[in-house]
């Protein structure tokens, strides 16, 4: 569907329940390619369900892990998935072939991984308790500095431009670094208490990003702003959003696509809030089935689309479209019954006697070319400040192609190729650390979120409700 179609003169954000994602296997951690086309989504055995999401169909199964897969990243181009495990393993995956690339063994848990927003051979790697780690696809690494509290419960994130990397800890202090040469631009406390940063994450259009704290409240900055200030500066949020009724803690924050709205989904339900960033009011409470945990929240890139995943099932929130038939028929009316309808006499002639001879009649039958190999790059996914964006169009992934099953082929017919095993061509790596823990990884620990991955799937009369 043409993106300019789309554009919606109301509100821009999901209003009401619209249906699940059922992967099999039960889903953990889910993220979007750049474009919107393809779900992504890590499940509990180790599966990586690749959905189809205008068909809503599954379009490739990666048997990935031998463990739950805890957090995923698509590459610019789609070609390429980053996924790491609760076995410590971090795993590049060509989308196309299914297969392997590299594998890289850390000494401790992991717990988020992100490909740089531009450069595919690089990629960062947040381990539990110790510095974040820059890691380029030959296999060096780079520890991003910690600053003078050493605190090590450390978040990382790109910016937008992959220009900088965020780190936030426990003590709520905020470091900004360059990329990849990791000099200090910006240092600052995100207020005088002990308030942890629990994610960083940033806008797709614009410069704010959003800091998920835990007193509660989600300070929305201004990236320009910050970079401003300095290492001894002390920037102030444009907003703070939180619950005030309910004091709700968040799970996961996110932008809209176009960056005007904020969501976040609470750590005790499956709850939904969606604030309108410029103001800072709550517009939209979603609520999923009672009792159920949320895992995941993911906004779509370029629709008014949610998916948050609870109980191994994803679950999509969207607008409630109505069908405009009169935006392609101007003559068309809807009518409530049937009625007689008096046609011309010359309506349905082969050759109109009565049409005016002096009218005028566009020639329709003259040659002309139509390019059917190349595409115009969508304006919507390209960047203002990049050059090669008809290259980076070329070379994207938007669709998996998929063999039909053929029950009774022709004698003459070719058997299929068979796909060569992925160990051969996988490079294992081991990247060595100082001063790891020896925990395990919170996803296979925490009580409530071995409920949420053992427990029983939802029948298919799910009902959620909005307020």
């Amino acid at each position: 569907m043409n993106l300019e179609l789309l554009e919606s003169f109301g509100q821009n954000y999901p209003e009401e329940f619209d249906g699940v994602l059922d992967s099999i296997s039960l889903a953990v951690t889910c993220v979007f390619n750049k474009y919107g086309t393809l779900l992504a989504v890590g499940c509990n055995d180790g599966r990586i369900v690749i959905w189809d999401f205008l068909t809503r169909g599954i379009a490739k199964i990666i048997t990935a892990h031998m463990h739950p897969v805890c957090s995923l990243s698509w590459s610019r181009n789609g070609q390429k998935l980053l996924s790491a495990s609760t076995d410590n393993n971090v795993c590049t995956w060509n989308i196309l072939s299914g297969e392997r690339e590299e594998m890289y063994k850390f000494p401790s848990p992991v717990l988020k991984v992100q490909y740089h927003p531009r450069k595919k051979n690089l990629f960062l790697v947040c381990p539990m308790k110790h510095a974040a780690v820059l890691v380029d696809t030959d296999g060096n690494h780079k520890l991003v500095p910690m600053g003078e509290d050493s605190d090590l419960m450390i978040v990382a994130s790109f910016d937008r431009r992959g220009e900088y990397i965020y780190t936030g800890n426990a003590r709520g202090k905020i470091l900004v670094l360059t990329c990849p040469d990791l000099e200090l631009k910006v240092s600052f406390k995100v207020s005088t208490g002990m308030t942890g940063i629990k994610s960083i994450e940033f806008a797709r259009r614009g410069d704010c990003f959003l800091l998920n704290c835990s007193d509660r409240v989600i300070r929305v900055y201004d990236a320009k702003h910050v970079l401003d200030k300095g290492k001894e500066g002390e920037p102030e949020p444009i907003q703070k959003l939180q619950d005030l009724v309910n004091k709700t803690m968040w799970k996961k924050c996110c932008f809209s696509g176009d960056g005007e709205y904020v969501c976040a989904g609470s750590a005790r339900q499956h709850a939904l809030y969606i604030w309108e960033k410029s103001i800072g009011n709550l517009v939209k409470i979603l609520h999923g089935t009672k009792g159920e945990l949320l895992l995941d929240v993911v906004w779509h890139p370029v629709r008014a689309i949610i998916t948050s995943i609870s109980s191994g099932l994803v679950s999509v929130w969207a607008q409630n479209q109505v069908e405009n038939w009169s935006a392609f028929a101007p003559d068309f009316k809807e009518l409530d019954e049937n009625v007689e309808y008096e046609e011309r006499e010359s309506e349905f002639d082969l050759e109109d006697e009565d049409k005016s001879i002096t009218k005028d009649v566009q020639r329709c039958d003259e040659d002309f070319e139509v390019d059917v190999e190349n595409a115009e790059p969508v304006a919507a996914f390209c960047s203002s400040d990049e050059e090669g964006a008809i290259e980076d169009h070329k070379e994207a992934l938007m669709f998996l192609p998929i063999a039909p099953e053929i029950e009774d082929p022709e004698p003459d017919m070719p058997p299929p190729p068979v796909s060569t095993s992925t160990s051969s061509k996988c490079r294992t790596i081991d990247i060595h650390l100082d001063n790891v823990t020896d925990e395990v990884h919170p996803l296979l620990s925490n009580k409530t979120k071995d409920k949420q991955l053992t427990g029983g799937k939802k029948g298919p009369k799910r009902g959620p409700k909005q307020q």
